[in-house]
């Protein structure tokens, strides 16, 4: 239950502590007692605090944590979780985070793939935004304000609810948090005609390290460059996000078509590299790669999945396919079409007909699993033996659930510079990979069995994929790919991932985090540092 309390907190700490939380944390008992005394409601505050002594603690906890390597009992849990329903109690939050020496983590939609949302190696809190989920979209300005704890789901939702013409270029699952996805960059199946989610973001609130309220005019270009797709939880706490609304057809085609190795799926997946980034923008193709079970008995298989989105009819689409893809087979059978909202379910994995209301589910839409999971960018194609040795390792045992998933650039994504946003990824890439490998089994044994797998496979890659720098998507967060040194970081130390996410962007978002927060309150271990301090350890 909420802690309840009408004379304010300190009167309850008695109640709340026990050694063993104490322990966890500098000054827990100073720390909720700030929070009672800067808040302009002491009650209101009390309702938004959990501590571990509270039976809602965990539940709240788990709620959002969508990788069960992050739920073992030894996994370092927050000192204190705030769920606030008030800008002012984030403000409040922060100040009393940077008197009392604790870290903040900001958690949206929980799919950080590394926790980074929810666990910390030092004492911290959980400022979990699941309260700020409203939405206003507006027909006529064609735009929309979503505070950041609403899911991509929600936010379809609310746009549906309002117009049949209008979408926006978000990803494919429904329960991820915009605060942290639109932050990163944020792409779709529409990313090939729309570009990334952060794109087309034209106006941000934030909570900034004084705990002021900012939008894009107070903080500055430089600070709204730097949130939309550079990571907003090096910055600040993002309140809300002003997009763009973008125009979609009445009717939209989507077909899903299954090749396995004995249906020539090598040679196909070899073609579609070759011809997926040049189709017109309207039209996305993606491929999933899985092993499935073959139709010879007791053998499996390599199945390439084609998945596509179209925005138009199916006999443009049928037209578009024999003129340029014709190897692919694509028959009138295989395409629906339908409307851009159900298109949205379809793709989410939904059966047809299903309820839009499923889209306000924040619950996972399959079984939780443990996973570890990659990003590579490939700016040639890879050879058919190249493929084949893929193909050999996703033989292996640690692979029965492994998933590679295969996404095109072109169209728009080639337009827009590399420097527009901190997100540098866009022409010369033909298509980006998301490497995938989920396991049922507990324990550290398991988990090491499987990661190292999905290492050897990245490893397999490297003469395939971009170089100079590798280049990796801060949504597919990777920590193998470089991390900071616990409390303050070097420059040299953050530069080590900071280019393969961002290329020379990033030390522009390092300018940036030098000017916003030049004490480095808001960090983790891929957080931009700010310069001063990597100057000051160099004796400058």
């Amino acid at each position: 239950m909420n802690i309840q309390s009408t004379s304010g907190l300190s009167f309850v700490l008695v109640l709340l502590f026990s050694s063993s939380w104490a322990a966890s944390a500098q000054n827990p008992e100073d720390f909720l007692q700030c929070l009672s005394l800067h808040s302009q409601n002491s009650t209101s505050i009390s309702q938004v605090i959990y501590t571990p002594n509270n039976p809602s603690y965990l539940p709240i906890l788990q709620f959002s944590i969508q990788n069960l390597r992050f739920t073992s009992s030894d996994t370092q849990k927050p000192t204190v979780i705030v769920t606030p329903s008030h800008e002012s109690q984030i403000s409040t939050v922060i100040k009393c985070s940077r008197t009392h020496g604790l870290q903040i983590r900001v958690r949206s939609g929980g799919h950080d793939y590394e926790g980074l949302s929810y666990v910390s190696e030092l004492p911290f809190v959980v400022l979990d935004m699941i309260k700020f989920k409203s939405i206003t979209v507006n027909t006529e300005t064609r735009t929309a304000w979503v505070q950041s704890g609403s899911t991509v789901g929600e936010l379809y939702y609310r746009i549906a609810e309002k117009s049949k013409v209008l979408g926006f270029p978000a990803g494919v699952c429904p329960t991820v948090g915009v605060g942290g996805h639109f932050s990163g960059g944020g792409y779709g199946m529409m990313l090939r005609k729309y570009g990334l989610a952060a794109d087309n973001v034209i106006d941000a609130r934030l909570v900034n390290v004084n705990g002021e309220i900012l939008d894009r005019k107070s903080m500055g270009e430089d600070l709204f460059w730097a949130i939309r797709g550079g990571g907003g939880a090096s910055f600040g706490v993002i309140l809300e996000w002003k997009i763009k609304l973008l125009s979609v057809p009445q009717e939209v085609t989507v077909f899903t078509v299954d090749k396995t190795l004995e249906q020539n799926a090598t040679n196909l997946v070899h073609k579609w590299q070759s011809v997926a980034s040049k189709f017109p923008e309207d039209l996305f193709i993606g491929i999933v790669i899985t092993r499935v079970n073959s139709t010879r008995d007791g053998e499996q298989t390599i199945q390439a999945t084609f998945h596509s989105l179209f925005l138009g009819g199916l006999d443009r689409l049928l037209s578009l396919m024999q003129e340029s893809f014709p190897e692919l087979g694509l028959g009138k059978e295989d395409c629906t079409e339908m409307s851009w909202i159900e298109s949205v379910l379809y793709i989410a994995g939904f059966p047809r007909g299903e309820s839009l209301e499923v889209l306000l589910d924040r619950t996972p839409l399959a079984r939780q699993l443990y996973f570890k999971a990659k990003s590579d960018y490939v700016k040639e194609p890879i050879s058919k033996n190249g493929l084949e040795g893929i193909w050999k390792m996703f033989y292996e045992d640690e692979a029965e659930a492994a998933v590679m998933i295969l996404s095109p650039y072109g169209g728009k994504m080639d337009e827009i510079l590399e420097y527009a946003l901190p997100f540098p990824h866009r022409a010369g890439n033909l298509y980006k990979i998301q490497h995938l490998v989920y396991w049922e089994e507990e324990g550290e044994v398991a988990a090491e069995r499987h990661i190292s797998w999905i290492r050897r496979l990245y490893s397999y890659m490297a003469p395939y994929v971009s170089k100079f720098p590798r280049a990796a998507y801060i949504n597919y967060r990777d920590l193998d790919v470089g991390v900071n040194n616990q409390g303050n970081t070097s420059y040299a130390q953050a530069s080590i991932w900071g280019f393969k996410y961002f290329k020379n962007n990033f030390n522009r978002l390092v300018k940036v985090k030098t000017m916003v927060d030049p004490g480095n309150f808001f960090r983790n271990e891929q957080s931009i540092p700010p310069v001063s301090l990597w100057r000051k350890k160099k004796g400058d």
